[in-house]
């Protein structure tokens, strides 16, 4: 009995943490699906047939404050695809020099500018890897199981490019040249 009880001091010391930050209304950013995009609409630049593109506009349309626009006049946002691949090579061989386990990796590169053509997020790229155990006598199921990690493998990427267009700062407003006489205060001494 007496073995158990700094376990349980553990344990209720740990569900006493844990009702605590639900009770203050603690939560993970984005959690709960929701993210505050700092823009209205977006033009996202994937292929009709993009399966990722596809993904990306469920999710953002989602949150019902996004606007996905069919052209990039009008967006405040432009999403744009630098390359994307798909890749399997050979990560181990069996004593028979035949293929036990692959790897399988996932990469998109892609930048997001404004209306005006400035960059609010640069060339960025997301590389997933997953490794995937192979099997002559189960081709047909590892072929399967290859098309469920490159899904799954979509599936994040969306959520990290969604985190990554939460986080983005819009540039700030340029006020307006009418205001004669007065100078911004960023713009270098002597012009």
């Amino acid at each position: 009995m007496r073995a158990h009880f700094p376990f349980l001091k553990r344990a209720g010391a740990a569900l006493l943490l844990a009702a605590s930050l639900t009770a203050c209304g603690f939560h993970l950013r984005g959690s709960n699906g929701a993210y505050n995009m700092p823009f209205s609409s977006i033009y996202l630049a994937f292929p009709d047939t993009s399966s990722l593109g596809n993904e990306l506009r469920r999710n953002l349309r989602a949150g019902d404050r996004v606007v996905i626009s069919p052209t990039q006049q009008g967006a405040q946002a432009r999403f744009e695809v630098l390359s994307e691949a798909r890749n399997k090579a050979v990560l181990s061989l069996n004593n028979l020099g035949r293929v036990r386990e692959y790897l399988l990796t996932y990469t998109l590169v892609f930048q997001v500018r404004d209306a005006t053509g400035n960059l609010l997020l640069g060339p960025t790229e997301i590389a997933l890897r997953r490794n995937l155990a192979f099997s002559e006598e189960a081709l047909l199921a590892k072929e399967g199981e290859e098309a469920l990690l490159y899904r799954d493998m979509q599936s994040d990427l969306v959520q990290q490019i969604m985190r990554r267009l939460a986080a983005l700062k819009p540039p700030a407003s340029v006020p307006a040249a009418s205001t004669a006489g007065t100078t911004s205060a960023t713009s270098p001494a002597g012009q």
